[in-house]
């Protein structure tokens, strides 16, 4: 776990004063640059001592089989995984020929800070080596938003107290070391060598290298150049060997002296162009970054991000950390999605290898939201990808013997990669997920051409799914059976909710659809007749509730088993899933991650106030949060009852979740949906904004710990400004048209240029719920009891 003072708390960056080798994973994770296309770890840049190596280019991946006991009917043959890519970033420094390496010699200063408006990654280091030459390494580390085949290093040495001998080691190295694998099932299998090279130079201050990876036959380019300057006279060579490449500059400095070299980098890859399609295509994108030149390339960092935040910033008055926590949280997020196009957004991003790089459901569900209104483009493009694997999406569905498309529960590519169906096939949730976010992206932003393309595309196909997958029962109702649910504690159910809930969204939407795209529906075979079958399904959707309890169960019957024995677990036995078999979790009331609750939160007009209240109570005390997904949900439904200090706690563990290693796996990679979670626990959880129907609405209110909470939302093409105090609201729309939204239910009327200001509406006290034995989250602030 990583300790509170590993890092300094400011608002715009995050800065780790000393290096703590125990912790080097994590870091590289925490610190690491991406644009959606490219990722690099935060490697050190010498590469050694190194927590986990890590270069990746979306959508690389490297084919294995999935081996099973027991073959099975439409089990998945092979998984997808991602790999690590040819390494950029490496520049080794020698001094009198000893290389720098942290482990040796004295450290005597180390500072790394990622600075979101800026969008680099700065390091300082001061060195002396075993022979007692005092020197200082500075570099500045880039992965370009601008220019997305880009990565950029600038790197100065200089000696403190006497002259030294230095040579500057730039390297393209392919086919690194990875470190042995854990045996945690949320760590990726590592596949050694995964690039079989093709094509290898060195000229002057460049190195390019071309391989193609083993089984998926995809071809990967990488190429660098360099810039030297120093006052003293420099020797530089280059040489290129198998797997690698390395450009040397040489030079005796004297203190007051130093040496800078700036290294592009430029990658490409493509599964069906030639070796001289891709090698071009790398040299193309690496002339344009030396045209932009080093400062050309910070400036365009730093102007997209400049609008980027004018149009996304989440402002915290009252806790530092928090603040802190939400704007790392969405400069990683938009590092996992400006630059994807038509690309998956996996759940680790391009920070790290974990889940084996694939995205599931929680892209649509958490992060797609943030996007949304934040970037809409890089939104778009997330789901014009989930577009085109439609046909694979139609085969998936065939082979399970029904109609529609059946969306992979994780992948790269659109192929369904779960070796384990009842958590992975049988989630037909993801399915919803997708549709929900089709109509939240149109909603928002008023894209018609979408609507009636790609976006009327994919609800036609999800609502098919759920049509053949349902069927009416003698009452006429609608059931939904054997499908599983958000919970992962929980499989193979009938009629869970949030399911049977999201598939009646899916029906309707679609439904709606082809009225306003007749021609677009009878080009994919829509006839009157069948969208009126999927309204008859949706307007007789079964939803299970337990009357004597007075909730909703999560599925058929889940009320009736047995609770789970929280007192006998201890707190070393969490996560469940890594101490206990799903035999056992299965039969009892246990619940790794929101269910029910989020079914409240993304289809809350199906409930009542006093059903959402109990609800809540309900799976509060059942809900063990082992999954990074929950917190965020717990937040925003825990504000919307009345628990504002508990919505309160839960927003800081989803903001922590990775800053403080919260579920021992920020090596991997950061949690993408839990950080932007934060982002949907402020604005959907204190800000109270939800979305149904066309329409825009917010209740909200605030903690006792904060004292002002402002966001800016992107809303068909308008910047609207939403401010936060505990005695009112103010709503101040940017230019363009005017825009209604509801105010605690009634329609207010906005107009560019204007702020509206509304009274809060304080909720009503409620008591406290209980949670597990031993998983109630951290407090953000003693309770009255401890102050007195």
């Amino acid at each position: 776990m990583i300790l509170q003072d590993a890092f300094t708390v400011e608002p715009w960056a995050l800065r780790e004063t000393q290096l703590d080798l125990d912790l080097l994973a994590q870091t590289e994770s925490v610190f690491a640059l991406a644009n959606g296309h490219l990722g690099w770890r935060a490697n050190l840049d010498e590469g050694e001592p190194h927590g986990l190596p890590g270069s990746y280019l979306n959508g690389v991946y490297e084919v294995r089989p999935l081996p099973y006991p027991e073959t099975g009917y439409g089990f998945p043959e092979a998984g997808e995984e991602v790999i690590n890519v040819t390494n950029g970033k490496l520049i080794r420094l020698f001094v009198d020929d000893e290389a720098l390496d942290v482990r040796y010699g004295q450290l005597q200063e180390h500072e790394r800070l990622l600075d979101f408006r800026a969008g680099v990654l700065n390091r300082r280091a001061e060195w002396v080596s075993p022979a007692g030459k005092r020197v200082r390494v500075s570099s500045v580390r880039l992965v370009s938003l601008t220019q997305r085949a880009i990565g950029a290093v600038c790197y100065d040495v200089e000696p403190l107290d006497q002259p030294a001998r230095f040579a500057v080691q730039s390297e393209l190295l392919a086919n690194e070391q990875l470190p042995a694998v854990s045996s945690d099932p949320r760590v990726s299998a590592a596949l050694m060598n995964p690039l079989r090279e093709e094509y290898r130079n060195a000229d002057g201050t460049i190195v390019a290298l071309t391989h193609v990876t083993r089984h998926s036959k995809l071809r990967v380019g990488a190429a660098m150049d360099h810039l030297i300057d120093c006052p003293a006279e420099v020797r530089v060579e280059s040489r290129a060997f198998p797997d690698g490449g390395v450009v040397t500059a040489a030079a005796v400095l004297q203190p007051g002296q130093r040496l800078r070299m700036i290294k592009f980098v430029a990658y490409a890859w493509s599964g069906v162009r030639s070796l001289p399609g891709v090698r071009d295509q790398v040299w193309a994108a690496l002339s344009a970054a030396r045209q932009s030149g080093w400062d050309g390339l910070v400036a365009e960092q730093r102007k997209y991000l400049d609008d980027f935040w004018d149009r996304a910033d989440v402002q915290v008055d009252g806790d530092t950390e928090v603040q802190q926590a939400v704007r790392f949280a969405l400069f990683h997020v938009l590092q996992a999605g400006a630059r994807a196009e038509n690309r998956a957004i996996p759940a680790k991003g391009l920070t790290g290898p974990g889940y084996d790089g694939h995205a599931f459901w929680d892209t649509e569900t958490f992060v797609l939201p943030v996007l949304t209104l934040t970037a809409p483009d890089a939104a778009a493009n997330a789901l014009r990808w989930r577009h085109s694997t439609i046909p694979t999406a139609l085969g998936q569905a065939a082979q399970l013997g029904l109609k529609g498309a059946a969306f992979p529960w994780r992948t790269i590519t659109g192929q369904e990669c779960s070796a384990y169906w009842p958590a992975g096939t049988a989630a037909f949730h993801v399915n919803a997920d997708i549709a929900a976010a089709v109509v939240n992206y149109v909603d928002s932003t008023g894209d018609d051409a979408f609507e009636g393309g790609e976006g009327l595309d994919l609800l036609v196909h999800t609502a098919r799914l759920w049509r053949s997958l349902g069927h009416h029962n003698g009452q006429g109702r609608f059931h939904i059976d054997g499908v599983t649910g958000p919970d992962e504690y929980s499989a193979l159910a009938d009629n869970n909710v949030y399911t049977n809930l999201m598939a009646k969204h899916n029906l309707l939407e679609a439904a709606e659809g082809v009225k306003w795209y007749p021609d677009r529906a009878k080009q994919l075979g829509v006839d009157p007749e069948e969208a009126a079958s999927w309204r008859d399904a949706a307007e007789a959707m079964y939803i299970p509730f337990d009357e004597a309890l007075g909730v909703h169960p999560q599925a058929d019957d889940f009320t009736r088993h047995q609770v789970w024995d929280f007192a006998h677990t201890s707190p070393d036995q969490y996560p469940l899933l890594l101490h206990f078999p799903y035999f056992d979790l299965y039969r009892k009331q246990v619940v790794k991650q929101a269910d029910l609750v989020l079914a409240m939160q993304m289809r809350g007009e199906e409930f009542t106030a006093e059903q959402k209240a109990k609800n809540f109570d309900y799976y509060e005390a059942i809900t063990v949060r082992d999954s990074s997904l929950s917190a965020c949900t717990q937040a925003v439904m825990a504000a919307e009852v009345g628990h504002l200090d508990l919505a309160y706690d839960y927003v800081g563990e989803s903001a922590l979740m990775d800053l403080r290693d919260l579920e021992h796996n920020t090596r991997d990679g950061l949690h993408i949906a839990s950080l932007a979670g934060t982002w949907v626990a402020l604005v959907n959880g204190f800000g109270g904004l939800r979305h149904a129907h066309g329409r825009f609405s917010f209740a909200p209110q605030l903690p006792d710990g904060l004292a002002r909470v402002a966001f800016t939302l992107m809303l068909r093409g308008r910047r609207l400004h939403v401010e936060v105090t505990h005695d009112k609201v103010t709503y101040s729309l940017g230019d363009g048209k005017p825009l209604e939204i509801l105010h605690y239910g009634a329609k207010v009327a906005l107009s560019p240029g204007k702020s509206h200001a509304g009274a809060i509406q304080k909720a009503p006290a409620r008591p406290a719920p209980r949670q597990p034995p031993g998983r109630e989250p951290a407090r953000r602030r003693p309770s009255e009891k401890e102050t007195t």
